[in-house]
């Protein structure tokens, strides 16, 4: 059974920075897709950043400029760097992984971010 395990997530200010992680198991990072989504209480998940097995990289308008997914293969572990955070960012973040973007098959816990003002 795959796992994914986030962590990262936490309590910044506008402006601040935070690096989510997502570890997986028994799941080969180099050879397939993983992305982040992030959802708020009573709204639909948004796709925030997701790399596919080729390496390359869409964003959600969320995450231009801002924020930068990548992936350690060697670690099996897939990154989310998130820069210049604002409090809009607040929300559970969810790391998930199949084959081809954006995969929805396995999905990790979640790790909540919250930016205050």
């Amino acid at each position: 059974q795959v796992e994914l395990v986030e962590s990262g997530g936490g309590s910044v200010q506008a402006g601040g920075s935070l690096r989510l992680s997502c570890a997986a198991s028994r799941f080969q990072a180099s050879f397939n897709s993983m992305a982040w989504f992030r959802q708020v209480p009573g709204k639909e998940r948004e796709g925030v950043a997701c790399i596919d097995f080729t390496g390359r990289i869409t964003y959600g308008d969320r995450a231009l400029g801002r924020f930068t997914i990548s992936k350690d293969n060697a670690k099996n572990t897939l990154y989310l760097q998130m820069n210049s955070l604002r409090p809009e960012d607040t929300g559970m973040y969810y790391c998930s992984a199949d084959t081809f973007c954006w995969p929805e098959k396995y999905w990790g816990q979640g790790t909540q971010v919250t930016v205050s003002s």
